[in-house]
């Protein structure tokens, strides 16, 4: 499909037609982070290891962890500042500078080399890396978003815009079963020599690739709507909208949390309560990466029909009720199958209401802010819920001993954020887009 432009750079207001090209563009930035998200968690063992050499395995694996926490914290720097940047500068501009830091802090996971081989320099790149990826992150997600919604054909920006959301589930599938792979056909010392390295450096080949996309992507933006200064965005987005900013927070909890149990703790949690063997356990995160990524387009192809509320806020509702008879059965079952279809389950009404409230938020902002508010919303509803999801539903687990303590916790912050979604009002799913 190509574009119907006055300029080559730009898809003017009121004839929106996204291309392939600008579609992929889009996308490919957001598939890399989570792609290297999910790989760091499924090697996190192995990479602490490499890098980290502590006396204890148990020792080795916190500071892994606590690295990998560090881009958590530079989600919310990178939201305002990417965030502000695209706002200012344009969408383009941003995602081109997103593109290039991730690939750059995926590269650097892939090539240092170890403590043995290079000292205290191997860990304090591995952090620098982490940092590079927390903060291009956090615009990322916001920018991408932003133009695929600008973008979107009249109608459809249900549809086009879930496929942020989707490519996180196509990310999460494909690590996993790169991880199954390489897990299966390795020996544990081939693994922990060189095997965790191959899904960053396909992950660092894809970066050039995205970037050269990127650069050459369609503009959704006229020069006179952006602000002059960063400052002016910021000024404009906490004076006029900041109790948006508060809903939209609320209303990314109960996604996130899920997102973060449902689609990625619940492979350590099959092998460290359940007991299922580690190769059966990681095919958890496939089925639910699977799921998530077909279930995002579902989601928003309908919130284009019949409204992004009914959307946001049934499937959200149908998971809450599903949760405790879910994790019940989970919790005493050993079947693989059964509880691959429950995740599988769980997973397709999460990801369609997550999907379809990522679309709504921009839609509730104003064009000149639209890219600083979604930015900042969205990292730091992930920081604050998604970032420690997992520490706090653990933390559940081993003061109650419960084994649905991680249920009650869904259903509690879920039933939040169904408020939150009722309360958002962003335009009708036809309407244009200011």
């Amino acid at each position: 499909m190509s574009l119907s432009a006055s300029t080559p750079d730009q898809i003017p207001a009121g004839e929106k037609k996204i291309s392939r090209k600008a579609l992929v563009a889009a996308v490919t930035g957001n598939f890399l982070e989570f792609f290297d998200f999910t790989v760091y968690a499924l090697f996190a063992v192995m990479i602490g290891r490499v890098f980290f050499p502590v006396a204890s395995a148990s020792g080795q694996l916190m500071l892994t962890l606590a690295t990998f926490g560090v881009g958590f914290l530079m989600r919310p720097l990178g939201g305002i500042i990417i965030g502000a940047y695209a706002d200012r500068k344009g969408r383009k501009a941003a995602l081109t500078l997103t593109m290039a830091l991730m690939a750059v802090g995926t590269g650097i996971l892939g090539l240092t080399p170890s403590y043995d081989q290079i000292g205290l320099l191997a860990p304090a790149l591995v952090v620098l890396a982490r940092l590079l990826q927390g903060f291009s992150a956090g615009g990322e997600m916001g920018a991408a978003t932003t133009y695929l919604v600008e973008a979107a054909p009249a109608g459809r920006r249900g549809l086009f815009g879930a496929w942020q959301y989707a490519s996180q589930g196509l990310a999460t599938f494909v690590a996993c079963v790169m991880g199954y792979t390489l897990a299966s056909a390795l020996s544990p010392e081939a693994m922990n020599s060189w095997g965790w390295r191959v899904p960053f450096l396909f992950g660092m080949l894809i970066g050039p690739l995205g970037f050269y996309i990127r650069r050459h992507m369609e503009e959704t933006t006229d020069a006179h709507e952006r602000h002059e200064t960063s400052g002016a965005v910021l000024e404009s987005l906490l004076r006029d909208h900041w109790k948006l900013i508060l809903l939209g927070i609320l209303s990314i909890m109960g996604g996130t949390i899920s997102n973060y149990i449902v689609g990625k703790y619940m492979t350590t949690y099959a092998m460290h309560t359940l007991g299922l063997p580690a190769q059966t356990a990681m095919l958890i995160g496939a089925v639910s990466g699977a799921v998530v990524f077909g279930a995002a387009l579902l989601g928003g192809w309908l919130s284009d029909r019949y409204g992004r509320r009914l959307i946001m806020v049934v499937p959200r509702i149908v998971f809450v009720l599903l949760t405790v008879p879910g994790f019940y059965v989970i919790t005493t079952t050993s079947q693989a199958g059964t509880i691959f279809a429950i995740i599988a389950v769980l997973a397709l009404f999460q990801a369609m209401s997550g999907a379809v409230g990522i679309i709504a938020l921009p839609e509730c902002f104003p064009r000149a802010v639209r890219t600083s508010g979604l930015s900042i919303t969205y990292a730091l509803g992930v920081t604050i819920f998604g970032g420690t999801a997992q520490l706090v539903v653990t933390w559940l687990l081993d003061v109650t001993g419960d084994p649905m303590a991680l249920a009650w916790y869904l259903i509690a912050t879920n039933a939040v954020t169904i408020v939150a979604l009722w309360k958002l009002r962003p335009p009708a799913a036809k309407g244009n887009l200011q």
